[in-house]
């Protein structure tokens, strides 16, 4: 794909971008030309690192804006400063919501606690910044909304309930909000469209304490642990690098892609094919 500048003039607000996917999706927005708004609860020193890679990568502005997308609050008043950020445009022209939690636990032992946690940060988070943000793509006939779900959200594990939960969810939502606004803005405008990529296996510090588990009941190997984990649901027994996450969603950003809108894109090596 040609990303030559083509999201010159757009800003990009990427949820939970400081590492793994978000931080790979805020770097391809970077090098397409797009300003770059960072988000999420992190180290003074992981800040610079994310804004630096930003700068590396063609961003011609970056900046970071925290905030618990547990707290109301927060994410109004995080979509509020990204807003005023813009010189008062309206909030981003493309919005990622990328943070997300998990847990692993057996029906029987989600607490309420979990539970709330889960679907706040999963679901409910990527809600409030979407309402706040679709009006104005709309206003602007030029939007792009791409949440990342899970191949959770399309299929479902064993002590994965307020997770799958949530996930089913997202996409759910993301199909509503893309019929809502299907008719904002023109082909030459770009539209506003609303996307899910669900991943599947991908190296992230989100899976970690599943290879973790896995490695441990092998002696330690971290490798048969990764090979154990992949055998259970992913026909490639390849994991996803966060890159791949990155540059579909850069495509999906695209003019190119404005007639492409409510669906939930797997990139799961096969694992929902079966």
């Amino acid at each position: 794909m040609n990303t030559q500048a083509f999201l010159n003039g757009r800003t990009a607000l990427i949820t939970g971008s400081v590492q793994g996917i978000g931080l790979a999706i805020a770097t391809a927005m970077a090098t397409a030309g797009a300003r770059v708004a960072l988000h999420g609860l992190a180290a003074p020193e992981q800040v610079e690192a994310a804004i630096e890679i930003m700068r590396q990568a063609g961003a011609p502005d970056v900046r970071f804006f925290p905030g618990d997308l547990r707290d109301a609050g927060a994410i109004t008043g995080l979509m509020t400063a990204v807003s005023q950020w813009t010189g008062g445009q309206g909030g981003p022209d493309i919005l990622i919501n990328n943070a997300g939690i998990q847990k692993t636990v057996s029906f029987s032992e989600i607490t309420d606690d979990i539970w709330t946690d889960l679907i706040t940060v999963n679901l409910t988070g990527a809600f409030r910044t979407m309402r706040l943000a679709l009006p104005q793509m709309a206003r602007r006939g030029y939007g792009r909304v791409i949440n990342i779900a899970s191949v959770h959200g399309l299929v479902a594990s064993t002590d994965k309930g307020p997770y799958v939960a949530a996930k089913h969810g997202l996409i759910g939502l993301s199909k509503v909000a893309a019929l809502e606004y299907a008719r904002a803005g023109t082909r030459d405008s770009g539209g506003v469209t609303v996307n899910c990529i669900c991943p599947g296996w991908t190296e992230t510090a989100l899976i970690e304490p599943q290879i973790l588990s896995r490695a441990a009941s092998l002696g330690g190997d971290r490798v048969a642990g990764i090979a154990s984990l992949l055998a259970d649901k992913q026909p490639t027994q390849r994991l996803s690098a966060p890159s791949e996450i990155g540059l579909l969603s850069l495509w999906l950003t695209s003019p190119l892609a404005h007639n492409i809108t409510g669906t939930a894109i797997p990139i799961d090596g096969g694992w929902t094919a079966q």
